[in-house]
């Protein structure tokens, strides 16, 4: 029992540094990558699709990104999807082809992306230390209902700590990766 409320805390731990993985990718180091626009959908024959699954994506140097719809009446309406976008940028349109030329960062800009990449950061050592805290709480419960020693518990407990201690260890890896990123001129 205590077993597996070790390792379903362990997964759930991974999940969010996934997430924070996740978020990370988000934010735009002034380097194009295509993960920058694989949250973008687009209005596609009445739903909403992944602008990947309507068009193909290329990076073809460090701060241009090119779009290139699989229909030719798909062109106006990504055009449309990528500007309404939080990138903050505006597409240029040549026949069937969007590019997105993406401006280099300030030092200022840059500052404040370390910001918001610590605040994601943060909260992911929140989420992981919530998880802790439940698990923790589990760990109480078998006492008091009876269905473990304290001994146990305890143990369970320390183990639980170190558990979280290199999930926080990993998250300030990522976090230390991201800024130097963003700081690279």
């Amino acid at each position: 029992m205590i077993d597996e409320i070790r390792k379903d805390a362990a997964e759930r731990m991974k999940k969010s540094i996934e997430v924070l993985r996740h978020n990370l990718s988000k934010i735009r180091t002034g380097r194009a990558h295509t993960s920058l626009v694989d949250h973008i959908t687009v209005p596609y024959y009445g739903s909403d699709m992944p602008l990947g699954q309507v068009a193909s994506v290329a990076v073809t140097d460090a701060r241009t990104l090119t779009i290139t719809p699989w229909e030719k009446n798909m062109v106006a309406p990504v055009e449309k999807a990528l500007m309404a976008s939080d990138l903050g940028i505006t597409p240029n349109t040549a026949g069937m082809v969007i590019r997105i030329i993406l401006p280099p960062l300030t030092e200022e800009r840059r500052r404040d992306l370390v910001k918001v990449v610590r605040h994601e950061g943060e909260n992911a050592k929140v989420a992981v230390r919530a998880i802790r805290r439940d698990a923790n709480d589990h760990f109480k419960q078998l006492e008091k209902e009876k269905l473990t020693s304290e001994d146990l518990v305890r143990r369970a407990q320390e183990e639980m700590q170190k558990i979280t201690d290199e999930h926080i260890a990993q998250i300030d890896r990522v976090l230390e990766e991201k800024e130097h990123e963003l700081m690279q001129v």
